[in-house]
């Protein structure tokens, strides 16, 4: 059978408990009911950006669990193979915003439906057709099982020529120790063709803050490209020929930075399907990435390819 998807990814969403003001929770009774989940808001700003994008996860067969893919199918990402459970919870997380817009984000995970996902539970028929499978560093994390299937994916991918980006988006929280985070995500490293890490990432797993080390380990690692974010500074992309720096985009007032991974992510992405090369691909991804910033939401800030036109400049604004 064949099925129109270019890219597919994997992973846990949650419940988002957002808060409407600034402050220690303890003090906080009012909250908006989002969505929380690095895979899917990278599926939800591909769908934007004009990409038939699929995401994969286990749910509780709770309202939770309907809301959530109700909401993922909505905006115009295929759930088609995600499993319901009633033998685990939807997955809950509580954000915390201080007034220096810093977030804290506290997780009742443990457990939850999508850590049973298992390899069993994925279509390989469906990963083969994709042009891309994308991972993160959470998914692994999550459970043994978990881990395992992420492994699956990734072999399917390899055997049917599927390019593999994967973010590592650290959760320290999830990890029983950081010797295991580090051996685990060096492995994956190795077996990816995209590698998007931050700067804390590469001091916390290759030892060094420099984006030129960073980049380079990696590729000795065995990646082909390498895009090291660098926040406002914009990003430095990488393949075994060249090193190039790309200039961010100023954002006057910041919201929210939580989701800004994920739609850089998923601009990086977009331009490769779009036929970019690397420095456009990259520009795009930090456009995605800073629009995100200036919207309260995991994913409610992800631009289309016109908003993002018109944040960059490249497009009038019309508004009669």
């Amino acid at each position: 059978m064949y099925y129109v998807v270019e890219v597919v990814t994997l992973g846990e969403t949650m419940i988002l408990m957002n808060p409407r003001e600034t402050g220690n929770l303890k003090y906080i009774y009012d909250y908006k009911k989002q969505l929380g989940g690095a895979e899917s808001n990278f599926a939800i700003g591909l769908a934007r950006l004009g990409h038939h994008s699929a995401w994969i996860s286990k749910l509780g067969a709770d309202p939770h669990g309907q809301y959530i893919k109700a909401f993922i199918q909505g905006e115009g990402v295929d759930t088609s193979r995600v499993i319901f459970t009633d033998k685990a919870p939807t997955g809950l997380m509580f954000k915390e915003r201080s007034v220096l817009n810093e977030s804290k984000v506290y997780y009742y995970r443990h457990g939850s439906a999508a850590s049973k996902l298992t390899p069993e539970d994925l279509d390989q028929e469906y990963i083969a057709q994709a042009k891309y499978l994308h991972l993160t560093g959470i998914t692994p994390a999550l459970s043994q099982s978990c881990y395992e299937a992420a492994l699956e994916a990734i072999k399917v991918a390899k055997e049917n020529d599927v390019k593999v980006s994967f973010d590592p988006n650290l959760r320290l929280k999830l990890w029983d120790s950081q010797e295991e985070m580090k051996e685990v995500m060096l492995d994956l490293f190795s077996k990816s063709d995209i590698v998007l890490p931050g700067i804390e990432e590469g001091e916390l797993l290759l030892g060094t803050t420099d984006p030129e080390e960073i980049a380079q380990e990696i590729l000795n690692l065995g990646a082909e490209i390498v895009i090291v974010k660098l926040g406002a500074e914009g990003a430095l992309v990488a393949d075994q020929d060249s090193m190039k720096r790309v200039a961010g985009y100023k954002v006057e007032k910041v919201v929210d930075t939580v989701g800004a991974g994920d739609g850089f992510a998923a601009g990086f992405i977009a331009g490769q399907l779009k036929g970019y090369d690397l420095v456009e691909s990259t520009k795009l991804a930090n456009a995605v990435g800073a629009y995100a910033i200036t919207v309260l939401g995991d994913m409610e800030g992800l631009p289309t390819m016109e908003e993002v036109e018109i944040f960059t400049g490249d497009k009038k604004v019309v508004t009669r």
